[in-house]
């Protein structure tokens, strides 16, 4: 077999951090890939929220110019020296580091990348494992869920919503939900909500507890951050859980001890999906429950696929809420 030649490949990148005008579209030389390492081809890039915190540099890149991106499916072309578990033309994915998947290939680490069963297709899980990695996370680790709790999710119907609604219903759990419309609603009811509220026209707080009797929920989910957690924080019934997972709305500042307890008695965790999937064992194990999900029934939900090209544009509605369910990028097939 003759030696795998350099390669152009086309990149998003950023040289500075800001608001999407930031990306921009570059072609690079890849250099034939390295001990340990794959060249992959890209099928179908993820577009997730942590990719708007890497751009804003929120959490800085590790230099810069960078390439955004955690996560993508696609086929592989040629291996590195030492790589014996994957071959040219296998199917593949990875979610998490090194970020860079913003890209028509790349080459990667042989170790991150896992070969992909034949009844998941590319988009499917290009659009959900970094997804569904943290609802492992969220429902095996963080508080393991179990049949009859109540479960409370913001933002039910955007691409991580959609997957933990279905993980937690597939637990037993029952869910409530915030949308931002009645379509919304009609989407995470279809995936298994139980309960959606309407956060523009509805007091989440008040609404919970009038469907909780009162009670509060046993675990909460906040992706959105800035002055919503101290709220969510009211919805949780006496020693239960709220994971904070994001800040969409803003840094919600310092939290004073006494908004947990004892009067609310709640524990607050703020876990990290990039730093749980820093394991080698975990991340094989968050990606292999992912797959397994997926071949229980679990469903993908892509509201959007852009060209990689447009991947500005994609921040810009992802950041606008303007999205249901998951984006995609899609390298252009002769790139």
């Amino acid at each position: 077999m003759s030696a795998p030649a350099d390669l152009l490949a086309t990149q998003i990148v950023i040289d500075r951090y800001g608001d999407a005008d930031a990306l921009s579209c570059r072609q690079a030389v890849l250099a034939p890939p390295a001990a340990g390492e794959i060249r992959m081809r890209h099928t179908a890039v993820g577009v997730n929220y942590v990719d708007v915190y890497h751009r804003t540099g929120l959490y800085p890149l590790p230099t810069l110019p960078g390439v955004l991106g955690v996560e993508a499916a696609g086929i592989v072309e040629a291996v590195g020296p030492g790589v014996d578990h994957l071959v040219p033309g296998q199917r593949v994915a990875y979610a998490g580091a090194p970020v860079g998947a913003y890209a028509s290939a790349r080459n990667f680490p042989a170790e991150r990348a896992l070969a992909l069963p034949d009844d998941i297709a590319d988009d499917t899980i290009a659009s959900l494992l970094l997804r569904g990695i943290t609802a492992h996370m969220l429902f095996s680790y963080v508080y393991p869920v179990r049949s009859g709790d109540t479960v409370f999710v913001h933002a039910a119907a955007g691409g991580l919503g959609l997957v933990l609604v279905q993980w937690a219903k597939s637990r037993g759990a029952r869910v409530i939900g915030t949308v931002g419309s009645a379509e919304k609603a009609r989407l995470a009811k279809e995936h298994g909500l139980d309960d959606a509220i309407l956060y523009r026209e509805q007091d989440f707080v008040a609404a919970v507890r009038q469907l909780t009797k009162g009670r509060g929920v046993d675990y909460a989910i906040d992706g959105i951050g800035g002055a919503t957690l101290r709220q969510t924080l009211n919805i949780v019934r006496p020693y239960g859980m709220v994971a904070s997972i994001g800040q969409v709305a803003g840094d919600p500042g310092p939290l004073d001890p006494a908004w947990l307890g004892p009067a609310h008695a709640v524990a607050l965790i703020r876990p990290g999906v990039l730093s749980f999937m820093s394991d080698p064992a975990r991340y094989r194990e968050g990606v292999l429950a992912t797959f397994a999900e997926l071949q229980r029934g679990l469903k993908a939900n892509i509201g959007l696929i852009l060209p990689l090209a447009q991947a500005a544009e994609a921040h810009r509605r992802l950041e606008a809420g303007e999205t249901s369910g998951s984006i995609l990028l899609r390298p252009a097939a002769d790139a």
